[in-house]
């Protein structure tokens, strides 16, 4: 009876890791987010489902973030994300401009606005210009 042995204690073929990230279909890393809860101390126990619950979550709102990042860079005949884009995207939506309403992006700038208050007002001759309409041409 050669072969793996009693539990596949004595050599033979070893199976190759599947990684917690790669079991729950995700691309952000379980493993490392369940290292920072626990050595975070943010609580005495961590449940098994905690890291990926919070490593889906993350994930969500990066590829959000991008998405929306990637149209204002297009938007804008670019093909590159830049952190203007990123600010860009984050404070035309509403839900992440809540979510992120205290933070500062570097070199992000400011959302384009100009108080109406300061805009120059039509005058009266203009308005009347406008809204007279013209007099067909006699033949």
């Amino acid at each position: 009876m050669e072969g793996k042995g009693a539990g596949g204690r004595k050599g033979g073929d070893r199976k190759k890791s599947v990684s917690k990230s790669v079991k729950a279909g995700l691309q952000f890393p379980v493993g490392r987010i369940a290292r920072f809860l626990k050595k975070g101390r943010y609580a005495q126990r961590t449940g098994t489902g905690a890291p990926i619950y919070l490593a889906a979550v993350l994930e969500y709102l990066a590829a959000e973030v991008l998405e929306l990042a990637g149209n204002a860079a297009r938007d804008n005949k670019k093909t590159r994300i830049n952190p203007r884009h990123v600010l860009l995207a984050v404070r035309n939506d509403e839900e992440l401009g809540k979510l992120l309403q205290g933070v500062t992006i570097a070199s992000g700038g400011v959302l384009p606005n100009i108080n109406p208050v300061l805009l120059p007002k039509k005058s009266t001759s203009d308005a009347e210009k406008t809204s007279l309409p013209k007099s067909p041409k006699k033949a």
